[in-house]
């Protein structure tokens, strides 16, 4: 059971049974939350943007600094945060781990089970793999990152009416390629 203190839910996040929440955790606009993800902030704070998700049995905690993580994030199953931040439309792989004043930059994939060490700092627009994580590639992951916390957001807002089947129905595909295609267009627009 959590502390419902400095953190309590806005209306517009979606928070699945079994998350626990203690300390100062900040939530942005759209956030989701699933089941058995844990966050703890006894010291620093937790930050997290607008429609990031932190999914099933993910974990945050605070080190020697705050966790802040960006916008457009997805931090997925059983990945684990510690002090660190994660830019903008960035996407932590299954089972990652990222220490403490470790600086993950915008628009970056970082692959299933890398360890991502204390203080590294990650360049914009990179893939990390590897123990310990390394840029193995540099590309720019905004359109596919920042649709997949899209797909997590329409799936919470699924969720919080008992729809647990969103990414199945007749119309998703559609609303996944208009998506698409509006972030495409803001890629081309920044450049």
């Amino acid at each position: 059971m959590a502390d419902k203190g400095s953190h309590a839910l806005p209306e517009t996040i979606f928070q699945a049974p079994g998350v626990q929440l203690y300390g100062d955790i900040r939530f942005a606009a759209g956030v989701s939350v699933w089941p058995n993800a844990v966050m703890r902030a006894e010291s620093h704070y937790i930050e997290i943007g607008s429609f990031s998700n932190v999914q099933d049995f993910a974990m945050i905690h605070v080190g020697g600094a705050a966790s802040i993580i960006g916008d457009y994030c997805s931090i997925t199953h059983h990945s684990t945060v510690h002090g660190a931040t994660i830019g903008n439309n960035c996407l932590l792989g299954i089972g990652v781990t990222i220490m403490d004043g470790a600086v993950i930059g915008d628009n970056s994939i970082v692959a299933g089970h890398t360890i991502v060490i204390e203080g590294s700092r990650i360049p914009a627009n990179s893939v990390v793999a590897g123990v310990p994580g390394k840029v193995v590639a540099q590309r720019n992951n905004y359109v596919s990152n920042k649709l997949n916390a899209m797909a997590y957001h329409e799936n919470a807002l699924a969720y919080a009416k008992g729809h647990h089947r969103r990414w199945s129905d007749p119309d998703y595909a559609g609303l996944m390629a208009t998506w698409k295609t509006q972030f495409e267009q803001e890629i081309e627009a920044s450049a």
